[in-house]
């Protein structure tokens, strides 16, 4: 193992959550103003991992996805969830890689590691949902996109999953 390396190692990353059942409060209420603030302040958090290096890899890995370089994100969050298996947003990252990618079973895995480190993440939820919908499994979609929901309802593309897919499940009355 090289020196640098070695001294990444040292210093596990793990995202700056505490503290953060206020904005999640202010989050969930449909009616609370300040919830954009309350959802840029957690987002935030989740993209501190307290390692200038991770937060670097983090960074390369987003922009590698914006460009639609998936290979390039992979291995960008596959270096960060290596050297950083505690930090959420690497998981997160990467399950969004694979996800785009077509890699359905590797991006569930990564889903669940986001959810044991965070399960109050949204945008993991919400990402599962699609993909077990894209997979046809819309019972499961639909319970994936209500729990991301129930977290953050001011995710307008969530809900018109839900009214979609709940449409779809309960069909249409003549």
């Amino acid at each position: 193992m090289s020196a640098t390396l070695g001294a990444m190692a040292a210093f596990p990353a793990k995202a700056e959550t505490a503290g953060l059942d206020p904005y999640f409060k202010e989050l969930a209420d449909p009616s609370e103003q300040g919830w954009s603030r309350a959802e840029a302040d957690i987002r935030r958090a989740w993209s501190r991992s307290g390692s200038a290096t991770m937060d670097l890899l983090l960074k390369r890995g987003e922009s590698a996805l914006d460009e639609g370089d998936t290979d390039a994100a992979i291995e960008h969050f596959t270096a960060l969830t290596d050297h950083a298996p505690d930090f959420a947003e690497g998981w997160n990252g990467r399950a969004t890689a694979y996800f785009m990618a077509g890699l359905y079973g590797p991006a569930a895995s990564d889903i669940a590691h986001v959810l044991k480190l965070e399960p109050r993440h949204w945008g993991a939820l919400a990402g599962l949902g699609a993909m077990l919908e894209e997979m046809g499994d819309e019972k499961r979609a639909l319970e994936a996109y209500q729990a991301s929901f129930a977290l953050n309802p001011h995710q307008q593309d969530v809900k018109d999953a839900i009214a979609r897919l709940d449409k779809a499940h309960r069909g249409t009355a003549l």
